[in-house]
């Protein structure tokens, strides 16, 4: 008999992939056969930990005397929606002809437990090895199975993905519960979600007791330049002291300029190092307006369906050496539509890498996001897929362009003892701000000045202003606050900030942007045009948890134990015996707490089911009414967010009202029938079908559909990511 190896890929998608290039031709609902090798695959988690009902039925009920649920062993249960694809993937495992089987998910910790648990609960006993790779592309995957790893390389690796799944459960499970029973409200907390929050209520403290201070200031103008007044002992351009501006203004007034000094430097800048996902993240959702989810999705879609970006779940801005050593394959790739004469140009001389993006100590699971070599259609991209997969070449090509040369002229006047300064730019040199689209550098050419010049009386105006309170979060800033909450510690403490900056931060680059979904899904944070507030439920919900879930330094407590289990540092059951402690004084914490729940946002309307009041909620895409009672769950949309923009202020509008009656509505107070809108933009050449509208609306109901008020499916989405 020819034993054959069974291939385990996370997603149909890359099965077939790998299929193609192992030349497996036998198609399957579940599996592709070939001479040599099975593919099959997960979608997903095919296993995951058991609601705590599996151990007692008496736990279906939500009862705050069942708290805290410690079963000795959490059990694992296959997901009934994917029953028949696990069944698939059991069946050819136990094949007498499949002698090896090959893990093929994602790589990474998540990927890993992926199909651990799924072989486990299979009960699997053949040998394993894994495929490690960072792309889809067949030169990827072909030199990935001629390299493949030894399975036990990543036994800790597992037991790191397990503990963490296990703790989320532990702790998540039980404290969502005990808050929810407490206060009969839609309650749940996190390691990762509560923090979060908090950072963005601190922020909204912040700008709530922010005071404005007036500053002070002013310019000179000599031979047409603007020239700005520095102040003598702080060298600032601004005093908060509207008197010694003033006294300030009358010395230069009655003074002539004076040229005391002339410098000319030559300086150099260098690009901004590689994407990883957080970056790329925040740079979509500033220039795009994407959510961190749109972006993942997007990302997601490049990598697995046109194979020409690496895999996109990285925290890493470098690169290997051995993968350094690919450029050139990867230039020739993209040496098309607006990149070719750039890509070319690097072809023709000789490709340079240094540290500031080769590294591979800086580099964990995977390297930075970068093109990969399968040559790319541009015209088979989306809108969507053109601007993101436009800002990863454009970074990649700039990175590998000189540096940009200029010369910098700073001339200092001297005018009734004050100092004024100008400073101009000559480009010598644009190295890669040619490659980046969106840098316009815009010379400052300065006249010719002379070093003890009398330059006469100057034109002085008089400048002023009011500081400002910190911004509101954009999801772009709060992932930036995520990977780096140092400031949001509750103390100063030098080893949780370490931990913090070497663990990544609040959650991974794979789950924050689930985190924030999940947030405006429970309606904890609303978003304002593109600026995020948190709403009263969360300001409640905040005072009533337990202090040590809502400070940062807990996640990197625990991050930095599991990265410990990965190394193997650290034993898995004697972080898991901390983490039943924890829960258990966590869960009598809030049986113990004194505080109150009231909704803020109730309405006069009743629930058609069980004639509850109504909650009013902004959700993510537009305005809802849900049902107060977490065992009823009913939901109906009032309005809808659309991305048409109002002729008056030119914000998205809303859309209200159903079939023949429905309507557009600006927050400015405009407000337009859809049989008004669909002329106006006929007539502005840009016309909205009501098949637009339709397809719009389909989406929008499939998005209704998903669970919303389930507070235990809210505990158990973090062992999903």
């Amino acid at each position: 008999m020819i034993m054959k190896r069974l291939v385990i890929a996370e997603k149909p998608s890359v099965a077939r992939d790998i299929a193609r290039v192992l030349h497996c031709k036998k198609q399957t609902k579940n599996y592709i056969e070939g001479e040599q090798y099975v593919i099959t695959w997960g979608l997903g988690h095919l296993v995951t930990l058991a609601d705590p009902e599996a151990y007692d039925k008496k736990l279906q009920t939500w009862r705050m005397e069942d708290l805290p649920m410690m079963p000795e062993h959490l059990k694992l249960v296959v997901i009934p929606q994917t029953r028949g694809q696990f069944q698939a993937v059991k069946t050819q495992l136990h094949r007498k002809d499949i002698g090896e089987v090959i893990i093929a998910t994602d790589a990474g910790r998540e990927g890993e437990l992926v199909a651990r648990w799924i072989l486990e609960k299979a009960g699997n006993k053949k040998p394993v090895k894994r495929l490690w790779i960072s792309s889809v592309t067949d030169k990827a995957i072909r030199e990935g199975f001629a390299h493949l790893k030894d399975g036990r390389e990543y036994n800790n690796l597992y037991r790191a993905a397990v503990a963490r799944a296990e703790a989320d459960w532990l702790v998540g499970i039980n404290a969502t519960r005990a808050l929810t029973c407490k206060y009969n409200a839609q309650l749940s907390c996190g390691r990762v979600q509560t923090p979060t929050l908090a950072m963005i209520a601190a922020r909204e403290e912040e700008i709530r007791h922010f005071i404005p201070k007036p500053y002070y200031g002013m310019t000179a103008r000599w031979k047409g330049v603007t020239f700005t007044w520095k102040e003598k002992k702080s060298g600032s351009s601004s005093v908060f002291s509207a008197e010694s501006r003033e006294e300030a203004f009358r010395r230069a007034s009655g003074g002539t300029g004076k040229v005391v000094d002339v410098k000319r430097m030559k300086k150099t800048s260098r690009p901004e190092g590689l994407y990883d996902l957080t970056t790329l993240q925040r740079e979509a959702n500033q220039r795009f307006g994407y959510t961190a989810k749109q972006t993942l999705n997007i990302m997601q879609r490049l990598y697995e369906h046109h194979k020409i970006l690496t895999y996109p779940r990285t925290d890493s801005r470098y690169l290997t050496a051995d993968v350094a050593e690919t450029l050139k394959e990867r230039i020739e790739a993209v040496a098309t539509g607006p990149y070719r004469t750039f890509a070319n140009t690097l072809l023709k001389g000789k490709i340079k890498t240094d540290g500031s993006f080769v590294n591979d100590r800086k580099v964990s699971d995977h390297h930075a996001i970068i093109p990969t070599e399968q040559p790319v259609t541009l015209s088979a991209l989306s809108v969507e897929e053109k601007k993101i997969f436009d800002l990863v070449v454009r970074r990649f090509l700039a990175v590998l362009y000189p540096a940009c040369e200029y010369e910098q002229t700073t001339v200092e006047i001297v005018c009734g003892g004050e100092s004024f300064t100008a400073k101009g730019n000559v480009m010598l040199r644009p190295g890669y701000k040619e490659v980046l689209s969106d840098e316009e550098e815009t010379e400052v050419k300065l006249p010719s000045w002379e070093k003890g010049e009398n330059v006469g009386a100057p034109v002085l105006t008089k400048t002023e202003g009011k500081t400002k309170p910190p911004a509101r979060f954009t999801e772009g800033t709060l992932l930036q606050a995520m990977e780096n909450p140092v400031r949001f510690l509750s103390k100063k403490d030098e080893k949780a900030a370490q931990t913090l900056k070497e663990t990544g931060g609040l959650g991974t680059v794979a789950t924050r942007a689930d985190i924030i979904d999940k947030l405006f899904r429970t309606f904890l944070i609303e978003k304002k045009e593109n600026f995020i507030y948190i709403t009263g439920k969360a300001k409640q919900l905040l005072t009533l948890v337990p202090e040590d879930l809502k400070k940062p330094e807990l996640t990197a407590d625990w991050e930095g134990k599991l990265n410990h289990i990965a190394s193997g540092k650290l034993r898995q059951d004697a972080f898991m015996k901390e983490i039943r402690v924890y829960a258990k004084e966590l869960t009598t914490e809030i049986k113990d707490g004194e505080g109150t729940f009231r909704h803020d946002n109730l309405t006069n309307k009743s629930c058609p089911v069980c004639g509850k009041k109504l909650l009013s909620v902004n959700g993510k895409q537009g305005k809802m009414l849900v049902c107060q009672d977490r065992g009823c769950g009913y939901k109906e949309r009032v309005s809808r967010l659309t991305n048409a923009r109002c002729p008056v202020c030119h914000k998205k509008m809303e859309l209200i009202g159903a079939k023949d009656n429905q309507k557009f509505v600006c927050a400015c107070g405009h407000k337009e029938s859809m049989k008004a809108f669909e002329e106006r933009r006929k007539k502005e050449g840009a016309g909205v079908s009501r098949k637009d509208v339709a397809n719009y609306m389909k989406k929008m109901k499939k998005e209704e559909k998903e669970p919303l008020n389930n507070a235990l499916a809210d505990a158990l989405s973090g062992l999903k990511l």
